[in-house]
């Protein structure tokens, strides 16, 4: 297990982590580690504790082991990428001739073989996200047209919005990328929300994200932030 005494890095990382694997020692140490640089970390011991999170794929950046209790990490890497563009690194002791093409092929980004040192895991995930940055950076736009009540997805399919649906794309679009607090879309919700109950924001927001999903094959850049609130991570004009 890596120590203290590796050499500092500067650079912090401004993401949140699911970090996915049944080796309590080292995730307990990398987890430290990454959130000394900047991270939110969540720790998963088990495939099967991700996928019941409750926005298992609104995170940043996913660290993988491949040899995981519940759902096997090369078909966990396929169940994620069906839902989320996020990086994901695969950091796993598994030995097999065809083991980084399978992982690469599944939809990981990078493969590191363990043992690994903390360091190498850092820059492997700065390394992924500057390309999904420079990817979202050429990103086509997604436009909100008010009058018509609708959002308007890259490929130019048209999403019929709600009451609600539409004060939630109000506030992301005010918030320019930024961070929504729930208690921001709570207070705009209003009385909408609370005829929904105590789990109204969740539930307004998963049939939003349907409703998206229904009207077009792009992936949905609706995200949470565990314990903040939510973000649209794309582009977002008014149309």
């Amino acid at each position: 297990m890596q120590s203290s005494s590796t050499p500092e890095v500067t650079t912090t990382l401004v993401l949140s982590i699911a970090l996915v694997d049944d080796d309590p020692e080292y995730t307990e140490f990398l987890a430290q580690y990454l959130r000394e640089r900047g991270a939110q970390v969540d720790v998963f011991p088990d495939s099967n504790d991700l996928l019941a999170h409750h926005d298992p794929y609104g995170y940043d950046f996913y660290v993988l082991d491949l040899m995981l209790p519940g759902v096997d990490g090369a078909e966990l890497i396929k169940v994620l990428r069906r839902r989320t563009d996020a990086g994901l690194l695969v950091v796993s002791g598994r030995l097999a001739p065809d083991v980084f093409r399978q992982v690469i092929t599944a939809g990981a980004d990078m493969y590191l073989a363990k043992p690994v040192q903390f360091e190498q895991v850092f820059l492997a995930i700065q390394a992924v996200q500057r390309r999904i940055q420079a990817s979202t950076a050429a990103q086509t736009v997604w436009r909100l047209d008010l009058r018509a009540r609708q959002l308007i997805a890259p490929d130019g399919a048209r999403v019929d919005l709600s009451d609600a649906d539409l004060t939630l794309m109000e506030c992301f679009l005010a918030a320019d990328g930024d961070v929504v607090s729930r208690e921001t879309l709570r207070q705009r919700l209003g009385r909408d929300l609370d005829q929904e109950g105590a789990d109204g924001l969740n539930a307004t927001i998963y049939r939003l994200r349907r409703r998206i999903e229904r009207a077009t094959p792009a992936l949905v850049p609706l995200q949470s932030r565990s314990r903040v609130g939510y973000v649209f991570k794309a582009p977002l004009k008014p149309a």
